[in-house]
């Protein structure tokens, strides 16, 4: 299934043009409040109608200007989670997700058996329990299964972790990467979090300005997505684990990487994310230090991002890894395209894909 979007809209003073194309999985809108994401999703919702464009669904248009087709909000099969569950506190969890299979009817999209939502979701033991007994996590997990429930050609998902904890972040990310992977649904997700997009994305969109200024696979695009908060995205593997300092290792183009015990076997595959400003260099082999990680490079490119500061993009053996260092470090360094240097990595957060 896939996802194509080309529209322009005026609201006031802003004006939105968004064109991309999103293959099968989950592509993340990212961008700055204000860049036009939440214009896109209530154009895809059917909330808006667009002064111009189309949007195409699985091979189904939902909007095409030229031909005056809009089809109405509540015949486009799209399902919706947003940050907060919006699930009906009188009924069961059960009955919740009933709720969502009424609103299917016979229709055609993503499979909305109730057994295979459940177990997909790993709510079988709350079926019976109301609502306002339910953690975050849990009532984030329902509101997902009610949305597929309701056989979705696409699931929009409005920053659905935004108003959770770190724990319960971290106990619904595996159940929306199963989603992703097994539900054979298209994702529209919108988020601020690098670390998530990181982590979940199959396509990223950059918007900025109601523009759309980048298009592309996760390791490409993500290091492009936030001036502020820039990074590198490394596909992983676990290659082994040093159980006696609760350590795991792991390999990437770059290199080897040593990281605290992750849960995983060995051979799982993990999507490593890096900030940049996480990143010191040196154009000696650096000794007796406490980072455990040190990646030989070299300078690709030096971008000046700011009066102080500048992006330096490093080629590891194929793999992009960027650093943010101080304008007066890269004068001191003399940092040009092609000079030999080692990245020291103080911290790394790794997630499974």
């Amino acid at each position: 299934m896939s996802l194509e979007i080309d529209v322009e809209h005026t609201r006031g003073s802003f004006q939105l043009r968004a064109r991309f194309t999103a293959a099968p999985g989950l592509t993340a809108l990212f961008g700055r409040s204000g860049s036009g994401k939440t214009s896109v999703v209530d154009i895809v919702g059917g909330l808006i109608r667009p002064a111009r464009g189309k949007v195409i669904v699985d091979g189904q248009v939902l909007v095409d200007t030229e031909r005056r087709v809009f089809v109405p909000a509540h015949r486009r099969r799209i399902g919706y989670v947003f940050q907060d569950s919006r699930l009906f506190p009188h009924l069961s969890v059960r009955h919740n997700l009933l709720y969502g299979r009424w609103f299917a009817r016979g229709n055609g999209g993503a499979a909305a058996d109730l057994g295979a939502v459940v177990d997909l979701l790993g709510i079988g033991h709350l079926l019976n329990r109301q609502p306002d007994s339910l953690s975050g996590g849990e009532k984030q997990r329902v509101a997902i299964g009610r949305a597929l429930l309701a056989k979705p050609l696409l699931v929009l998902m409005d920053e659905p972790l935004a108003s959770l904890d770190e724990a319960r972040r971290l106990e619904i990310l595996p159940y929306i990467e199963r989603l992703r992977d097994e539900a054979g649904v298209p994702i529209l997700y919108v988020s601020h979090s690098v670390a998530e997009v990181a982590r979940l994305a199959t396509t990223v969109v950059i918007m900025a300005e109601g523009k759309v200024t980048a298009v592309g696979p996760v390791l490409d695009t993500l290091p492009l997505a936030d001036a502020n908060d820039g990074g590198s995205v490394l596909d992983a593997t676990v290659s082994r684990h040093d159980e006696a300092f609760e350590l795991s290792v792991l390999t990437t183009a770059a290199g080897e990487l040593q990281v605290p015990r992750l849960d995983a076997p060995v051979g799982a595959h993990v999507r490593a994310y890096i900030r940049s400003r996480d990143v010191m260099l040196s154009l000696r082999p650096p000794e007796e230090i406490s980072a455990l990680n040190v990646l030989a490079g070299r300078v690709a490119a030096v971008t000046p991002i700011s009066c102080a500061q500048a992006d330096v993009r490093l080629d590891c053996s194929g793999a992009l890894l960027m650093a943010r260092l101080t304008l007066k470090s890269v004068e001191r360094l003399a940092l040009a395209p092609g000079r030999p240097v080692y990245a020291v990595i103080k911290s790394v957060s790794f997630e499974r894909t």
